[in-house]
C-alpha cells in the first residue's frame, strides 16, 4: 500500500515527463524516425575538425590525443574534445538523465525537464510546472541554435534551470536536495563546455540570492539564509571540481588564444581590452535597440537572414520587375551582420510577465525584472556602448566572450519564470485577479496595445525598414531604380511586420480572455491553465518552425557527401612525403571545416585559435595568400619561376600544396616547390624587444637561414654559440603522430634547428637522446631547439602531466557527489514511506 501511495504521489510528475517525451518526438518528426540530420556549418565543421582525433582513438585503443595537426598548423584539442577520464561518469549520468533519447529529441526533452524541476522547486503544481517548461523550452532562440549547430550552447542552457532549482531548494531549507542538484548540474554545465552561458547566469543567480536575502531580512531568518548560502557555495565548488581537468586546461589554453590579450600594438589602443577579446569582436553581434521588440513580435526586424523571396506575405507586395532581385535580399533588416532568427519569448508570455509585476508578492519578481532589464541593456552592445564598455573594462571575464546579443538568454529565462509564477499566484489566490482587473488591463495595454499601434502605424515607430548596409548596397543600382526599389522593399517588410503584429495581438487577446473567464469563475482554473499552455505552445511552436523545421534535415548520406574525396584530395594524398601542410584557396580558408577532414591545413575553423597564429594570419598570411594566388594565376601554376618573397611565411609553415578553384567549378592541386619542410638549421638568430618587432621581422629576414625570437628566450642559448650552419648537417622527420614527432639529426657541429611546428608553452615533453630539453619560440609561432654536435634522436611528445593531477581532484569530487546522491535518495524514500 505504501509503495502505491509513493507511486501515486509521483504519478503527475511521471505523466509530465512522458508528455515531454511525446512533445520532443513530435517536434522532430518525421526526421528523427527517418534518421535525417541537420547539416549546418558548425556541425559539419565539428565532423571535419574531429576526424584526426577519431582516427587517433582508433589507432590507440580509445586513447585521446590532446594535440591535432589538421587545423591552423597544429593546436591543442582542449576546446574541441574536452573529454577526460574523469568526465566519463558524467557522460553516462547525462545519458540516464536524457532517458537515452535519440539525437535532437533528447535536446528538447532536457530543456523541458530542467525547467520543470525548477518550477517544482518553487512549489508549483505539475501542471503549472509543465506550463513553465513549455514557455522556456520553446523560446525561439533555443530552437534556432539547434538549427545553427550550437549544440553545446543549447545543452549548457538546458542544465541551468535545474542548477537554479538547487539554489531555490537550499533557501527553502531542503539543504541536501538543493546541494545535490547544484553539484550535479553545475558539473553537467561545465562539462558541456560553453562557459559563456554559465557565466551569464551567475548574474541571474546573484539577483535571486539578493531576493532571498531580502526575504530573510524581512522575516528575521538570516541564520537560515547564511546556512543555505554556505551549502550552495560548497555544493557549487564540488560541481566545479568535478570538472577540474576541463577548467584548468581551458584556463591555461585561453591565455594563449584569441580570448587572451594580443601582444601586438598594431590593433589600436581604443579597440583593445585588458587581457581579452577586442571590443569590435566582442560587440560585432549586438542586438539593435528597436530590434528588442522581437520579444513581442517575432518579425519586428524580419526574422532570419534568408532570401526575402521565401516569404509569401512579403512577396504578395513585390513588384514583378523586382522579383528576381528579392532572391538576393534578406528578410532581416536589423543592424547585426546576419542572424538565424529573432529572440521571441511569446506575446502572451510577456503579458503574464508584466501582470506578475503587479500581483506576485515578494522580492523575487524584482530580481527577475532586474535580470530581464540587465540582459536587454547588455545585449545592445555597441548600441549602448557606455554600459558595455563598463562591463568590458571592469567586470571579470566579461571581455572573454563575444556575441553580446546572446546574453538575452537571461531575459528568456526570467520572463517565462515570472509568467509561470504569475499563474501559480492566480491559482493559489483566485480572487487576486478578480479584485485587481485593472492590472490585467494594464498588462494588456502594454503588450497587446503596443502591438496594435505597431500594426496600425508601423512607420511612426520604425522610420526605416532597410538596414544601413542594404542602403549602401542599393546605391550601386541605376539611379532611376533606387527609390522605387526602396519604396517597394519598405512595403514588403511592413507587410511582414504588421502581419506578425496582428498575430501577437490575437494571441494576447485570447490569453487575456482565458484569464478573465478564469477570474470570473466561468472557466475552471485547471482548464484555464491547460488552455493557456496549449495557446502558448501553439504560438511558440509555429514561430520556432520558421527557423527549425523538417526542411533543415537531410539524409546522413548527404552529410557524408560533403567529405567525399575530390580528385584534388586524391592527388594530394598520393604524396608520400611524411608530413606537409595544405592551403585551400578555393574556400574561406579560416572558416573551413571540410579540408581538415583529409589534410593538415594552414586554415580550419575554430573560434578559439591560438592568439599568435591569429596575429600571423592578420599581419602576414592574408597578404601572402593574395600574392600567392596572383602568382598561380599569372604563371598558370608554375610556381618554380616566381619570387618567393611574397609568401615566405607560408613556406615557413611547410605549405607544400595549394588547392585552387578551377574554371567551370571544381579545384586544382598546385605544388609549392619552396616549402621549407619539417625542420631546418639556421645561421643566426636575432633577438628582439617585443612582439611587434618579432612579427615585423618575418617580412624582412631570410627565413631559410635566419630566425627571430623574443629576448626572453635568449637565456636558453647561454653557452650555446649560433654560428653559420654546416651544409653537411642534416635533420629529418623519422615518424610522427598527432601528438608525437620523432626527428633524427646528424649535426657536424652545434646547430640551432627551427621546426615548422606551432609553439605552445605547456604540455610538450622534449628529449634529445631521451634526456630532457627545452625549446624556445622562434619566428613568432614556431619552435626552435639548440642541438649539440653528433647524431641524435629528438622527440616531441604532447603529454601534459597536469591531466593526471586534475583528474585525481575530479574523481574525489565525483565520489562526494555520489555519496550525496545516495544519502539524498535514501532520505527521500524514507520520507515518502512515512507519508
Amino acid at each position: 500500500m505504501r509503495n502505491f501511495t509513493v507511486f501515486k504521489k509521483f504519478l503527475p510528475d511521471l505523466i509530465a515527463i512522458a508528455v515531454f517525451v511525446v512533445i520532443s518526438f513530435a517536434y522532430f518528426s518525421p526526421a528523427v524516425f527517418e534518421g535525417r540530420v541537420i547539416a549546418q556549418h558548425d556541425s559539419l565543421a565539428a565532423i571535419g575538425q574531429g576526424k584526426e582525433h577519431r582516427d587517433y582513438m582508433e589507432r590507440h585503443n580509445g586513447e585521446r590525443t590532446r594535440w591535432i595537426n589538421s587545423m591552423f598548423s597544429g593546436m591543442p584539442t582542449y576546446q574541441m574534445s574536452p573529454t577526460y577520464n574523469s568526465t566519463k561518469p558524467q557522460d553516462n549520468a547525462k545519458k540516464v538523465y536524457s532517458l537515452f533519447l535519440p539525437d535532437y529529441v533528447y535536446l528538447l526533452f532536457i530543456m523541458l525537464l530542467g525547467f520543470y524541476i525548477l518550477m517544482r522547486a518553487f512549489d508549483a503544481s505539475p501542471l503549472i510546472s509543465a506550463l513553465g517548461a513549455i514557455l522556456w523550452a520553446f523560446s525561439s532562440y533555443f530552437l534556432i541554435i539547434i538549427a545553427a549547430g550550437h549544440i553545446w550552447k543549447f545543452v549548457t542552457l538546458a542544465y541551468i534551470p535545474p542548477t537554479i532549482a538547487g539554489l531555490v531548494y537550499a533557501y527553502r531549507k531542503k539543504y541536501l536536495l538543493g546541494a545535490l542538484l547544484i553539484m550535479v548540474f553545475v558539473a553537467f554545465q561545465i562539462s558541456s563546455n560553453h562557459i559563456q552561458m554559465s557565466y551569464y547566469f551567475l548574474f541571474v543567480m546573484f539577483f535571486m540570492v539578493l531576493a532571498f536575502f531580502a526575504d530573510a531580512l524581512k522575516n528575521k531568518t538570516l541564520p537560515d539564509f547564511f546556512k543555505a548560502t554556505g551549502v550552495i557555495l560548497i555544493a557549487a565548488l564540488i560541481g566545479v571540481l568535478a570538472n577540474t581537468s576541463n577548467l584548468y586546461h581551458t584556463y591555461e589554453y585561453s591565455k594563449e588564444t584569441m580570448r587572451g590579450k594580443s601582444e601586438l600594438s598594431l590593433h589600436g589602443e581604443a579597440n583593445k581590452t585588458d587581457n581579452g577579446l577586442e571590443r569590435d569582436y566582442i560587440t560585432q553581434w549586438s542586438y539593435g535597440i528597436g530590434e528588442t521588440w522581437t520579444l513581442l513580435i517575432p518579425n519586428a526586424k524580419g526574422g532570419a537572414s534568408v532570401p526575402l523571396s521565401e516569404n509569401p506575405k512579403a512577396m504578395s507586395k513585390a513588384k514583378p520587375e523586382y522579383r528576381q532581385l528579392y532572391s538576393q535580399i534578406g528578410q532581416y533588416w536589423g543592424e547585426q551582420p546576419g542572424t538565424s532568427g529573432p529572440v521571441y519569448v511569446g506575446a502572451f508570455v510577456l503579458t503574464l510577465f508584466i501582470l506578475g509585476l503587479f500581483i506576485v508578492k515578494g522580492p523575487m519578481k524584482w530580481a527577475l525584472l532586474a535580470g530581464t532589464l540587465f540582459s536587454i541593456l547588455l545585449s545592445w552592445g555597441k548600441n549602448f556602448m557606455g554600459l558595455t564598455n563598463f562591463f568590458i573594462d571592469n567586470i571579470p571575464l566579461y571581455n572573454k566572450f563575444r556575441t553580446v546579443s546572446s546574453i538575452l538568454v537571461i531575459a528568456e529565462f526570467c520572463i517565462p519564470l515570472l509568467a509561470a509564477l504569475t499563474i501559480k499566484e492566480l491559482i493559489k489566490k483566485p480572487e487576486t485577479l478578480k479584485n485587481n482587473l485593472k492590472y490585467l488591463y494594464i498588462s494588456l495595454g502594454l503588450t497587446g496595445g503596443i502591438a496594435v499601434l505597431f500594426a496600425l502605424a508601423p512607420k511612426l515607430f520604425f522610420p526605416s525598414f532597410i538596414s544601413s548596409s542594404e542602403m549602401q548596397a542599393l546605391q550601386t543600382l541605376p539611379a532611376e531604380h533606387i527609390r522605387p526599389i526602396i519604396e517597394n522593399l519598405t512595403d514588403m517588410r511592413i507587410a511582414m511586420f504588421t502581419a506578425d503584429a496582428w498575430r501577437s495581438v490575437a494571441i494576447i487577446v485570447i490569453g487575456t480572455l482565458l484569464l478573465y473567464t478564469m477570474a470570473n469563475r466561468k472557466l475552471k482554473a485547471q482548464t484555464a491553465v491547460g488552455a493557456i499552455l496549449v495557446l502558448c505552445l501553439i504560438d511558440l511552436w509555429t514561430v520556432d518552425k520558421r527557423y527549425l523545421n523538417d526542411s533543415h534535415f537531410i539524409p546522413k548520406t548527404n552529410v557524408e557527401q560533403a567529405f567525399v574525396k575530390t580528385p584534388t584530395d586524391e592527388y594530394i594524398l598520393r604524396d608520400t612525403t611524411k608530413y606537409y601542410r595544405v592551403l585551400n584557396l578555393a574556400t574561406s580558408t579560416f572558416n573551413d571545416g571540410i579540408t581538415p577532414y583529409w589534410h593538415k591545413c594552414i586554415g580550419g575553423y575554430h573560434p578559439a585559435k591560438l592568439r599568435r597564429y591569429q596575429d600571423l594570419i592578420d599581419v602576414h598570411l592574408f597578404k601572402e595568400m593574395m600574392a600567392l594566388q596572383n602568382d598561380i594565376i599569372r604563371t598558370q601554376g608554375r610556381l618554380d619561376s616566381v619570387n618567393t618573397e611574397g609568401f615566405k611565411v607560408l613556406n615557413m609553415l611547410n605549405t607544400k600544396w595549394i588547392i585552387m578553384p578551377a574554371e567551370g567549378g571544381g579545384t586544382l592541386p598546385i605544388a609549392n616547390p619552396y616549402y621549407q619542410g619539417n625542420a631546418w638549421f639556421v645561421d643566426t638568430i636575432m633577438f628582439v624587444n617585443n612582439a611587434d618587432e618579432e612579427i615585423d621581422a618575418l617580412g624582412k629576414i631570410d627565413l631559410h637561414n635566419r630566425a627571430v625570437a623574443d629576448k626572453q628566450f635568449a637565456s636558453l642559448l647561454d653557452g650555446f654559440s649560433v654560428t653559420p650552419k654546416d651544409s653537411a648537417s642534416s635533420i629529418w622527420l623519422e615518424s610522427y603522430d598527432s601528438n608525437f614527432l620523432d626527428y633524427r639529426v646528424d649535426a657536424k657541429k652545434d646547430e640551432l634547428a627551427v621546426f615548422s611546428e606551432i609553439y605552445y608553452p605547456k604540455g610538450w615533453q622534449i628529449t634529445i637522446d631521451e634526456k630532457p630539453a627545452t625549446m624556445l619560440r622562434a619566428n613568432y609561432t614556431l619552435r626552435a631547439l639548440p642541438i649539440p654536435e653528433g647524431k641524435h634522436e629528438i622527440v616531441f611528445k604532447f603529454d601534459p602531466p597536469s591531466i593526471k593531477i586534475t583528474d585525481a581532484i575530479a574523481y574525489i569530487a565525483l565520489a562526494l557527489m555520489l555519496l550525496t546522491a545516495i544519502v539524498t535518495v535514501w532520505k527521500e524514500i524514507k520520507a515518502g514511506l512515512r507519508s
